[in-house]
């Protein structure tokens, strides 16, 4: 039985029902390739973009979608290129993918695992997408990522900063450009110590899923390594609006410093309850009180005004970088939108490039194939000797030198630390980069603690 539907560009297409479980869609097979899920026959090949459109995450998921679509109409030629013209690789060269014209369906994670699954499902049955990407939530990207890897299709995911999206879940056909929550530690734990002293105590409320547990794991370990001591941690659910009764009990705590493992829309919430009871005004233990969030983004500054002002975070990626890359970036999304891009933004069009990249070198569509060429070989980060320091490098994409790593499909690059600009310029000009930390001092191996269990396994074609 088969069921016919509109695709958000407005084609008609028609799958297979969906079912109990993974229902593979049509598998075509060509005479001189093996079968794999959804090969593109025609002139056309379709992406799926899963991002957050409603729920606490809705303004990343806005940027991303934004994003996206600046890079298919890059792949296929329109604008000015952006950073086709940047990258290192030179495969692609703005007439689709391997000729095929670039087309996209969209879905709405709702920033929750099941929605994010049943939209991912749906993509890849009823729309062909060969390829899904999005979400601004580890535990949609956690959730989909296995459902692609069960389906035969590649996962590139989008905003997942949790250990465990590479660590434990990782899969095979699943890659993240995004750096992770130890990165983040390792970062700002020394400019923590330095700003602050190395004798402080800390009081961590977290995120209650993959995410926020593997941050609070990451920065309480990196912050008590050198010398700080951790009073209290506290969960909060994801859905909480309303953080007065959690910012309460650090007043009595003997805390000094208050670390928000909280993203989004969660973040501004919390921050604000913070200031509107004065935490930012008090001296506890002879010295000011501080507020620390690991992880934030321009949207979150944005979303938090005036109460972002001096404090210190992580990031991926930011926009006043002078590289090429990023300032061709900036450019093609300023031009199309009217402002910069943020992190979400920036990794969603990295990823999509990397995607049909990696299509393009392999000459194929097979998951596998693409596997293997993001995987990339013996190319390997200058500086560092290990033996995982082994994958696929390529440059000229924002970040400096990147490694995607083939042990675990994770990438290495620089981390940024940045500040809430005491005297921004503009609505946009939020943050300031305090540090750029070397790749090589967010290193990690494969057998880290934090990342340990669970298999890369092996690529799936859905055949």
């Amino acid at each position: 039985m088969s069921k016919t539907t509109l695709t958000r560009r407005g084609v008609l297409k028609t799958g297979a029902v969906a079912g109990a479980g993974v229902a593979l869609p049509t598998i075509f097979t060509a005479s001189s390739a093996r079968a794999f899920t959804n090969a593109p026959t025609g002139g056309s090949v379709t992406l799926g973009f899963n991002v957050p459109q409603t729920g606490p995450y809705a303004d990343e998921g806005a940027d991303e979608l934004r994003a996206y679509e600046l890079a298919v109409e890059h792949l296929n030629g329109g604008g000015d290129g952006g950073m086709l013209n940047t990258f290192s690789s030179k495969a692609l060269d703005g007439t689709g993918i391997l000729g095929k014209k670039v087309e996209y369906v969209t879905g709405d994670t709702q920033t929750k695992s099941d929605a994010a699954r049943a939209s991912a499902k749906s993509m890849i049955e009823k729309d062909g997408a060969i390829m899904i990407t999005g979400g601004s939530s580890s535990g949609v990207a956690v959730a989909v990522q296995g459902l692609c890897q069960e389906a035969g299709v590649i996962f590139m995911a989008g905003l997942t900063h949790s250990n465990d999206t590479t660590g434990k879940d990782k899969k095979a056909n699943g890659f993240r450009h995004f750096f992770d929550a130890y990165m983040s530690g390792a970062a700002l734990a020394p400019v923590l110590a330095k700003q602050y002293g190395g004798d402080r105590k800390a009081y961590h409320l977290t995120a209650d899923y993959t995410w926020g547990w593997t941050q609070e794991e990451s920065i309480k370990a990196a912050t008590e390594a050198l010398g700080w001591e951790t009073v209290e941690t506290v969960k909060t659910p994801l859905a909480q609006t309303d953080f007065s009764s959690y910012i309460a009990p650090v007043l009595n705590s003997g805390a000094d410093v208050l670390i928000l493992n909280h993203y989004g829309g969660n973040m501004v919430n919390s921050l604000t309850n913070a200031v509107q009871f004065g935490l930012r005004e008090k001296q506890v233990n002879g010295r000011n009180f501080e507020i620390v969030v690991p992880l934030f983004s321009r949207l979150m500054a944005r979303g938090a005004g005036e109460n972002i002002k001096g404090i210190l975070g992580s990031t991926n990626w930011h926009w006043s970088l002078q590289d090429e890359g990023t300032k061709a970036f900036v450019k093609s999304f300023g031009t199309k939108y009217g402002f910069p891009p943020s992190q979400a933004a920036h990794t969603c069009y990295v990823q999509t490039l990397l995607y049909a990249d990696a299509v393009q070198r392999a000459g194929s569509f097979d998951p596998c194939a693409v596997v293997e060429a993001l995987e990339g070989g013996d190319s390997s980060l200058p500086g560092i000797s290990s033996p995982a320091n082994k994958g696929y490098l390529f440059d000229g994409l924002g970040n400096g030198q990147t490694l995607y790593r083939s042990a675990d499909h994770q990438c290495f690059k620089d981390v940024l630390v940045v500040r809430g600009k005491e005297n921004p310029t503009s609505e946009f000009d939020l943050l300031e980069v305090v540090e750029v930390t070397p790749v090589a001092q967010v290193w990690y191996e494969p057998d880290h603690p934090m990342f340990a269990g669970g298999s890369l396994g092996s690529c799936n074609p859905g055949a």
